[in-house]
């Protein structure tokens, strides 16, 4: 869909940001007739988005991206979510890509001398097919994860793929999703509670020092490197209104 047909559904808006609740039953009210999917890795954010979006009764598709580097807990924490939420459709999109072939096309341990080809791979090359045809985007990013969210807009036009990006949790931080998380029993991942504030591959996934799972941080990924993204998410989009 053209992005000014999909803007021109985004004409109006509130002078005050909504909350989460809000923004997940107004997307999926307004789009109905549209292709709506939520991403998710299964941190924090993500089960929590998921619950709100569960809560609304409506079958819509979660995606995820297996990259066959996973941490056992988090397979494990899929399948509780699949189990708790029956009537919402988790798919993997992930790569066919395995270890063993990308081995022996690009050498072995490519997350450690090129981590953001091993990403590409692994992650954004799959996310772009996984979208590909879809019309809104629902993510659990927020402004408080790093500097270069801080940026985002609740609404946006996402350009790197050509659709509408909305992020309910914009506005929150890891201590409101967290007692979100307590107050509505949500599932979620156990490493949270062995110091791992974000949950990636196991490869390029470190413990924090200290990190309750109250707190967030992006130290633990890729640590020793300048990286902290994996590129998944380009946050130069064009914000839109919301409608009421």
């Amino acid at each position: 869909m053209a992005m000014q047909a999909l803007e021109a559904t985004t004409a109006a808006t509130t002078a005050e940001e909504p909350g989460p609740d809000e923004v997940v039953a107004w997307t999926l009210r307004r789009f109905k007739d549209r292709e709506v999917v939520v991403t998710t890795s299964f941190g924090m954010e993500g089960c929590a988005l998921i619950d709100m979006v569960a809560r609304q009764g409506t079958p819509i598709r979660v995606i995820y991206l297996d990259t066959m580097f996973l941490f056992p807990e988090t397979y494990a924490l899929r399948d509780r979510m699949a189990a708790r939420y029956p009537w919402l459709r988790f798919e993997n999109h992930g790569t066919r890509l395995t270890p063993e072939a990308q081995a022996e096309q690009y050498g072995p341990e490519l997350w450690r001398r090129d981590p953001d080809r091993c990403c590409a791979l692994r992650k954004v090359e799959p996310m772009r097919r996984a979208l590909a045809g879809v019309d809104v985007w629902i993510t659990s990013l927020t402004r408080s994860q790093s500097r270069d969210r801080s940026t985002l807009q609740v609404v946006e036009w996402d350009g790197a793929y050509e659709l509408i990006r909305v992020s309910p949790l914009a506005g929150w931080d890891r201590r409101r999703v967290w007692e979100y998380v307590r107050a509505n029993d949500v599932p979620y991942n156990e490493l949270h509670e062995r110091g791992y504030p974000t949950l990636g591959c196991t490869h390029c996934t470190s413990p924090v020092h200290g990190s309750r799972p109250g707190e967030y941080s992006r130290s633990g990924r890729w640590a020793g490197t300048d990286k902290t993204e994996c590129g998944l998410h380009v946050l130069s989009a064009r914000p839109l209104a919301r409608e009421a």
